[in-house]
């Protein structure tokens, strides 16, 4: 049983989801200028990216940070 949390915003969002909206909306380079890590410089792919932020913390606090200042209620960016 899954418990309800109003207070994270990325509740039921998936890693997976996070990189592939923020590749479609900054594109890699713009993810690489970013957050400046090689998985979004050196020949970029959402599995790479996947398996690297999965076993990097610092660098997917900094994504899933960049994910919800540029997709929070309140950011000019929110589709």
């Amino acid at each position: 049983m899954t418990k309800e949390q109003p207070n994270n915003p990325l509740h039921g969002v998936t890693l997976e989801a996070v990189v592939t909206r923020l590749q479609a909306h900054y594109g890699w380079d713009g993810l690489a200028a970013r957050v400046n890590v090689n998985c979004f410089k050196s020949d970029p792919s959402v599995k790479s990216s996947l398996k690297f932020l999965r076993k990097t913390q610092w660098a997917r606090d900094k994504v899933e940070q960049l994910y919800i200042s540029t997709f929070s209620e309140s950011s000019p960016w929110r589709k």
